[in-house]
Formats: C-alpha cells, sequence, structure tokens
C-alpha cells in the first residue's frame, strides 16, 4: 500500500519562520553533539 504524500501551501513568510525554527533547533542539537539529519532532510525539501 503506498503513503499518501500532503502538501502545505504557506507563504514567503510562513516558510522563513519555519526555517529559522529548523536552523535554531539544528543548532541546538549540533551543540549536544547528535546526529541532525532529519531535519538536514526537513530543511532540503522546504527550499524545493
Amino acid at each position: 500500500m503506498r503513503k499518501r504524500k500532503y502538501y502545505l501551501y504557506l507563504t514567503a513568510e510562513e516558510l522563513r519562520y519555519i526555517f529559522n525554527a529548523l536552523l535554531a533547533f539544528r543548532n541546538k542539537l549540533i551543540t549536544q553533539g547528535k546526529y541532525t539529519d532529519a531535519v538536514d532532510e526537513v530543511m532540503i525539501k522546504l527550499q524545493k
């Protein structure tokens, strides 16, 4: 069975807000010495 895809339609301001929140979370993970792979993937998908 295929997974359903969901699409979000966001304004430029909303995208910027989410991206900045993810960036702050990524920086927090880096300072804790944890992996950031999942956050990086989401950030890449948001840029497309």
